[in-house]
């Protein structure tokens, strides 16, 4: 059954998903010959239907590469035979997935240009190449063909799995151009239709991929260590799961609108892709209950099942993936015409591609405006489901926690919740001043909170080590915070330069505008605003192991200098007199709340006033730590005099002694040496007097 597997398996993940796409194209009407007075040219019906075909093979070729580098780095031994195998299937789909994309590239050229005959002459060369150099869509489809390529050449060449490491992030970085392009920029929920769209490319091609590499596996792997392997594909399998149907849901409901428009071919091809994720879902339940726990009893009979299991899902994933490529392609009930088209917006529209929010009438408004972000809310729903389980497990052993680390690392992950969801995500675009005080609450006030939660050591305590050689969670935080890398970025000097210079450093240079216009800028913000904070808040109160620790009086005369710093870089905007971004700050059209001007130098005050609360709950808490490592000391150096009988102490007294005596016998010494010259110079002047 294995090396039928290996063949059909796949064949029926592409067979699947032909069938559904092209049942799917029908429904939506997505194939159909243009319509519209905008597009009257047909570009043909192999470009129709081609385009959509090659978008499939480009989502499961993709698909297979990360699945296969996810499991070689998470769940496979190097040096074996099935680390090798993954590697050379992850760098075949990614060949396909160059390639493909190439196809895409034509295609969706051909598409939009319809006027242009396919040719392998000049004139279509040319065309084609100011296409992708000059043209956005055809730029991003030009930087997902070039990290491909990169990932099929590193795919050959690399063995090693820490660089591994990087070439399955450079792998999910082609996914970021695909999903940047999956939403209408300008348009209304752009933010959360991309991350929403981000989150289910890389759970499903995580879920897909490595099921794949599993039935490829499957001939050269011994029944019980395929069991291993099924057991740690599950977990990876469980969790993408979930992040699929959680961001699919965000998608459908952003695009949808109203239920309404769930009986439309739009919501016809949801339903569709529903109910085949139920099935899948239901696959992995019955996989998780009754054959993953009780192969290790009768293996071979089992995962007979197990692959026929595995079958089944194969042909729903690729039908499941078919149905998801018409649903790019078919319109949806909700417009995705930016803001800029539509006739009557607001120049914040045209702007942030959302209407103005209503004016801050007091306290509640910050407690009734929200704008959701569906990767924040995954990464903090995340953050305390997992640090909890770890807690359990702990408990559930025997050994201890404090409480206090984990009510504070759940109100840091829920304060992050807020910051990037609640209303300081709303008004940050609008108000200079809600975005100070955004950077203010990430950097200074969440990191303290998340440091004391110690999740580097929950995970080396909590996080089951593996034995087979493979890496896991917990043997990549270790091999992480151990590295060179870590031990520069984790130094106090480094962490309080990165801390206080990249305030200038942002707020004084480009970055700025493109955290703010662009959405991948304003993702980077978030991030860097969080570790830098995390760095500095580690190096003076950190509980986890760095390698790199100052002494107590010179982590507060850090934090002061540090603080000198934020404070002139307060200042500095609270008295300039220049708008900062004026083409986007000036021209909100915003009626409501103060001048811009004035209220960007209120952000400056909250930066030098508010951001220095923070800053005296640090200096308080090293003042707190210091004393206790003193009593600290004290205590180990009574108990060390009581166990010992103050040998350490008998010990220097007895030194002292000893060199007391030594100083007294060399006195005496002294003295004699002294007495005898005396001596002999009185018998010399004797001697003379005689004469």
């Amino acid at each position: 059954m294995p090396r039928l597997l290996r063949v059909v398996g796949p064949g029926l993940l592409l067979l699947s998903g032909l069938i559904a796409l092209l049942i799917s194209l029908a429904v939506g009407g997505a194939a159909a010959p243009p319509t519209s007075a905008l597009s009257s040219i047909d570009p043909g019906a192999a470009v129709r239907y081609g385009r959509p075909i090659a978008g499939l093979v480009v989502n499961l070729s993709a698909a297979v590469a990360i699945g296969s580098l996810v499991l070689a780095c998470f769940a496979l031994s190097p040096g074996k035979k099935e680390y090798d195998l993954a590697l050379d299937t992850a760098a075949g789909a990614a060949g396909a997935y160059t390639v493909s994309a190439i196809a895409v590239t034509i295609l969706t050229f051909l598409e939009i240009a319809p006027d242009v005959t396919f040719g392998f002459d000049d004139k279509f060369g040319m065309a084609l190449g100011q296409f992708v150099s000059q043209i956005p869509l055809g730029q991003t489809w030009l930087v997902v063909i070039l990290l491909a390529s990169i990932v099929t050449v590193l795919c050959f060449a690399v063995r090693d799995q820490r660089v591994l490491l990087l070439v399955v992030v450079v792998a999910l970085a082609s996914l970021v151009p695909m999903a940047l392009q999956g939403h209408a920029a300008g348009s209304a929920g752009h933010d959360a239709a991309v991350n929403g769209l981000g989150l289910h490319l890389v759970a499903a091609a995580v879920w897909l991929g490595g099921l794949v590499c599993l039935a490829i596996l499957s001939p050269r792997v011994e029944a019980k260590r395929m069991i291993i392997l099924v057991g740690r594909y599950s977990s990876l399998a469980l969790l993408a799961f979930i992040v699929v149907a959680f961001s699919g849901y965000v998608s459908a409901q952003l695009r949808l609108g109203t239920l309404e428009s769930l009986w439309g071919p739009y919501g016809i091809l949801v339903l569709s892709k529903v109910g085949l994720l139920t099935i899948l879902g239901l696959c992995g339940v019955f996989q998780r209950k009754f054959l993953t726990g009780k192969m290790s009893q009768t293996p071979r009979l089992r995962m007979r099942y197990f692959w026929v299991l595995v079958a089944s899902e194969l042909f729903f994933m690729g039908a499941a993936s078919g149905v998801a490529v018409a649903l790019g392609r078919t319109q949806t009930p909700v417009s995705q015409v930016p803001a800029s088209d539509v006739d009557g917006s607001q120049p914040a529209q045209f702007l942030t591609g959302e209407p103005l929010p209503p004016e801050i009438t007091g306290i509640g408004s910050y407690f009734t405006e929200w704008r959701f972000d569906p990767l924040w809310t995954l990464i903090v729903a995340c953050g305390i489901f997992f640090y909890l389980a770890g807690v359990w497990r702990l408990r559930k052993r025997g050994d201890s926690w404090p409480v206090y680390r984990t009510v504070l690392w759940c109100l840091g992950l829920l304060a992050l919740f807020y910051a990037t969801n609640g209303a300081l995500n709303v008004y940050e675009r609008y108000l200079f001043s809600v975005h100070m005080m955004g950077h203010m609450v990430l950097t200074m006030a969440i990191p303290v909170m998340l440091v004391f939660g110690a999740p580097v050591t929950l995970a080396a305590r909590a996080v089951k080590k593996r034995q087979d050689g493979s890496r896991g969670v917990r043997e990549w935080i270790l091999w992480a915070v151990h590295t060179p890398w870590a031990n520069v970025i984790s130094h106090p000097i480094f962490a309080a330069i990165m801390f206080a210079g990249s305030l200038w450093v942002f707020y004084y240079s480009g970055l700025f505008r493109w955290a703010t216009t662009e959405h991948l800028g304003h993702q980077w913000m978030l991030v860097h605003f969080l570790m830098s904070g995390y760095l500095f808040a580690q190096s003076l109160v950190g509980i986890d192991p760095v390698k790199y620790r100052l002494p107590y009086p010179f982590r507060l005369l850090l934090l002061l200098g540090t603080m000198a710093f934020h404070a002139f870089f307060g200042l500095a905007i609270m008295t300039g007199t220049g708008l900062m971004l004026a083409d986007w700050y000036g021209a909100m059209g915003r009626t409501w709340g103060a001048l811009p001007l004035v209220d960007q130098q209120n952000g400056g005050g909250i930066a030098w006033s508010i951001g220095e609360i923070p800053t005296l709950v640090l200096a308080i808490m090293v003042a707190v730590m210091w004393s206790k490592n003193d009593d600290k000391e004290s205590k180990r150096t009574d108990r060390n005099a009581d166990r010992t009988g103050d040998a350490d102490l008998n010990e220097y007294n007895a030194m002292l002694e000893q060199m007391a005596a030594r100083d007294q016998r060399a006195d005496e010494r002294a003295a004699a040496r002294i007495a005898a010259a005396d001596a002999a110079s009185g018998a010399a002047k004797a001697g003379t007097a005689v004469e």
